[in-house]
C-alpha cells in the first residue's frame, strides 16, 4: 500500500490476465465474420463494438491478450534460460570465459531485433514460434549483463568464501549461494522485459511476422483498422488501448519491485 506504483501495475497486470483468462469461455467466436454488422459502435451484443469483417472487437481482444502474453512469456524465458546462465559464468569465471561471452553478448545486443525477425521468418517461415525466438534472442543480453555485473559483486563476498572453503564446488556455489541473490532484480528484469515483449510482438505482428490469420493480435488488430478510422475509431481505439495498459501496467509492476526488494529501502 506504501507503493502506490506496484498496487496499480499490479492491478493492471491482473487485469490483462484475467482478460487472457476470459479468452477461454467467452461464447463469441472471435474468427467469425458478420458483414453485415462491420464497424459497428459498443452495443449489447458487442459491448465493444466490431471490426472491419464484423468480428466481436471484445472476443478477439481476450484472445489477442492471451496471444501476447504466450509470446511474451515464452520470450522472456527464452532471454532468462539463455542470459542467465551465462551471465553467472562470465561473471565469475571471469577472464577467457568473460571476454568470449561478452564479445557474443555485444553482438547479439548490435542485431536489430527486427532483423532477428525477419531472419527467423526467412528459415521458419512468419508466425508466432519465429517471433517468440527472435523477441527472446533480443533480451538475452539485458538478463545476461545483470547476471554479470550481479556477479562480480557477490563472487569475492564472505558467504562465498565461507562455502569455498567448507568444500562447495564451483556449481555448488553458483546455484546454491549466487542464484538466488539474483532472484530479486531478475524479477524485475523480467517485469520491464515483459512490456518490452509486448511492444516488440505488436509490432512483428503489424508488419506481419508474428501471429498470423485468423488468430487475433494486437499489433494486427491495429494494422487491419488503420484504413477504417475515418468510419469508425473502435477497432483502432481498443487493441491500442489494452495495449497501451498492458506495457503500463508491467513497467509499473518492475518499477514498485525495484523499490520493494530494495535493501537498501
Amino acid at each position: 500500500m506504501r507503493s502506490p506504483s506496484l498496487l496499480f501495475g499490479s492491478f493492471l497486470v491482473s487485469l490483462f490476465l484475467l482478460m487472457a483468462l476470459a479468452s477461454s469461455i467467452y461464447p463469441v467466436d472471435p474468427n467469425a465474420p458478420d458483414f453485415l454488422a462491420r464497424l459497428k459502435p459498443p452495443s449489447p451484443e458487442h459491448p465493444l463494438g466490431t471490426d472491419p469483417l464484423g468480428r466481436d472487437l471484445l472476443a478477439r481482444i481476450l484472445l489477442g491478450a492471451k496471444n501476447a502474453l504466450l509470446v511474451g512469456g515464452i520470450a522472456v524465458a527464452v532471454g532468462v534460460l539463455l542470459g542467465v546462465p551465462l551471465g553467472l559464468l562470465a561473471g565469475y569465471l571471469g577472464e577467457g570465459w568473460d571476454a568470449v561471452l561478452n564479445l557474443l553478448m555485444e553482438t547479439l545486443y548490435a542485431l536489430p531485433g527486427l532483423l532477428l525477425a525477419l531472419l527467423f521468418a526467412a528459415l521458419m517461415g512468419p508466425g508466432a514460434l519465429s517471433g517468440m525466438l527472435a523477441v527472446g534472442l533480443s533480451l538475452v543480453p539485458a538478463f545476461y549483463r545483470m547476471a554479470r555485473a550481479l556477479t562480480l559483486g557477490l563472487k569475492t563476498a564472505p558467504f562465498v568464501e565461507a562455502a569455498l572453503a567448507l568444500g562447495a564446488t564451483p556449481g555448488r556455489v553458483l546455484v546454491r549461494h549466487l542464484l538466488p541473490n539474483l532472484l530479486g532484480p531478475l524479477l524485475v528484469q523480467a517485469s520491464l522485459a515483459f512490456a518490452a515483449a509486448l511492444l516488440a510482438e505488436a509490432a512483428l505482428s503489424y508488419l506481419g511476422l508474428g501471429i498470423q490469420p485468423p488468430d487475433p493480435s494486437l499489433g494486427r488488430m491495429l494494422k487491419e483498422a488503420q484504413s477504417f478510422l475515418p468510419l469508425s475509431p473502435y477497432p483502432a481505439l481498443v487493441p491500442g488501448l489494452a495495449l497501451s495498459l498492458a506495457v503500463l501496467g508491467f513497467n509499473l509492476l518492475g518499477d514498485g519491485l525495484r523499490d520493494y526488494l530494495d535493501p537498501r529501502r
